[in-house]
């Protein structure tokens, strides 16, 4: 019986996770990026010098847009730059990452719009709390047009946010990957009682390593969601960065002491995206299967066209709903065009994806392949730590999530929260014994759902977007470089 509903939700998930949402996400992609006239091309430069702007007192919202943008950072940057690009190369081969930059590319106009549709329908709740996210851009704009469309999509998105965060992606997968990165090094790495086994009540034996950490990790997120949003994201401001810099950087170097092989990288990258390289006949499956796999592994990491990003972003201290708009779509530039492409062409320059190894093992041996002169404990233990480190804020950042569609569920009756919270806490504890593969596949489903009812209204609010950016930017100044907006009250009727 069991294998029968494991077979019925992988082609669910199969259904779910292919072409018609890969296509679906894509395509809404490339027709955002025509009606604001490649905004995430020409308004880059702006968009990254906004990043540390200062919020003025007068601003509406509860963070600074950094961090803001790092509170969404915080639940984007997780395994999958790790994990999910080494997956993804495995799978589809070199040409998987063209595929990747390209759905991120594209991907930066829907998260520039879901973020601004955030911004503009978000509501300041009693206590002075922001609450904003698809629900609300569901509800109140589509709709406006449409009551009982919009309201079923609200509520669909805010079901199927709150089952990603504490049944998969927020808890079990993350807990499972950093319990799994420990295990892994400290059996290659280290000797002695850390390896031993103990008996966890009703569940089984497990490495001592394991147990630990679970207690450890669960303490730390207890500490950190109790205190709420602020905390979340002072922690995420502090954590994300800085881990991505040490990742960054320890990438660069392998790909700078290693030059030589940047050229034949980018070669099989471009002739692997189009299927140059197959056996005749096999060009077309070739590059379907680099293109399906990078696809879905670049929106399953930067989350573009998800909707999670915007809930998020609406807490932002902002006067004008383009402003975090333009700066949340850096968070898909940082997360695939340079995290997601140093851990590819690591990768395809030291040639062990089609190794036999899988996940992390990829990319744990392409570093190790490409700084020979580096100590592989070294290497392993780095990575680790920015595996773990980067699970951990995606923890933070899905609780998050999750905790804003609850209260949008419940009407913003807190009590719901407060015991997610603690069951959100659990579910961390129990993450590294959960092994039944029904939960990820479950999480995975839910995950995908979620696209579907915040492509709807980015579709049917695709004239609010166009009409809010044209409005910001003054019409034939519309990509002014560093125009001062300050000085220059907007009309945002839409």
């Amino acid at each position: 019986m069991f294998s029968k509903i494991n077979s019925i939700l992988d082609a669910i998930d199969g259904f779910v996770w292919g072409l018609p949402l890969i296509i679906l996400i894509l395509a809404t992609g490339i027709f955002l990026t025509v009606r604001l006239h490649g905004v995430q091309f020409a308004q880059l430069k702006f968009a990254l010098k906004s990043i540390f702007r200062k919020s003025e007192k007068k601003e509406d919202g509860e963070l600074s847009s950094f961090k803001a943008l790092c509170t969404a950072l915080s639940a984007t940057i997780g395994t999958g730059n790790i994990v999910g690009v080494a997956t993804a190369i495995a799978a589809g081969g070199p040409g998987a990452l063209f595929w990747m930059w390209l759905a991120a590319l594209v991907g930066m106009a829907t998260k520039y719009s879901e973020c601004l549709l955030a911004i503009h329908f978000r509501e300041e709740k009693a206590d002075g709390h922001i609450l904003g996210g698809p629900f609300y851009t569901c509800e109140k704009g589509v709709g406006a047009k449409w009551p009982l469309l919009g309201k079923i999509l609200a509520v669909l998105f805010a079901i199927f946010g709150t089952m990603v965060g504490l049944f998969g992606i927020g808890t079990f997968s993350q807990i499972n990957s950093i319990s799994s990165a420990i295990e892994t090094f400290a059996k290659t790495s280290v000797n002695g009682a850390a390896l031993s086994t103990v008996s966890v009540p009703l569940i089984g034996d497990y490495s001592l390593v394991v147990v630990v950490a679970s207690i450890i990790l669960a303490i730390l997120v207890a500490l950190v969601i109790i205190g709420g949003l602020k905390r979340i994201s002072s922690v995420a401001g502090v954590i994300v960065p800085v881990m991505a810099v040490l990742y960054v950087v320890l990438g660069l170097l392998a790909i700078c002491c290693n030059l030589s092989k940047v050229t034949l990288a980018f070669e099989q990258i471009f002739q692997g995206a189009f299927g140059f390289k197959a056996v005749a006949g096999g060009a077309i499956g070739a590059m379907i299967v680099a293109m399906q796999k990078g696809i879905a592994r670049g929106i399953f990491s930067n989350e573009a066209g998800l909707g999670s990003a915007p809930i998020a972003a609406s807490a932002a201290k902002v006067d004008y709903a383009v402003q975090q708009g333009i700066i949340s779509m850096t968070g898909t530039f940082f997360d695939t065009i340079i995290i997601c492409t140093v851990t590819g062409l690591v990768i395809v320059m030291s040639g062990v994806f089609d190794s036999g190894l899988q996940g992390f093992a990829i990319t744990n041996a392409a570093f190790q392949t490409l700084l020979p002169r580096i100590p592989s404990v070294v290497i392993s233990f780095v990575l680790m730590i920015c595996l773990v480190l980067f699970a951990f804020t995606t923890i933070l950042g899905w609780d998050y999530y999750s905790e804003r569609c609850i209260e949008y569920l419940s009407k913003d009756n807190m009590v719901p929260v407060k015991v997610y919270r603690w069951l959100y806490i659990f579910a961390v504890f129990i993450g590294p014994y959960m092994t039944v593969s029904a939960v990820w596949t479950i999480a995975d489903i839910v995950n995908g759902l979620m696209a579907f009812p915040n492509i709807i209204s980015l579709l049917i609010l695709n004239g609010t977007v166009v009409k809010l950016t044209y409005d910001f930017f003054k019409g034939k100044r519309l990509y002014t470089i560093g125009y001062d907006f300050n000085n220059d009250p907007v009309t945002e009727d839409a």
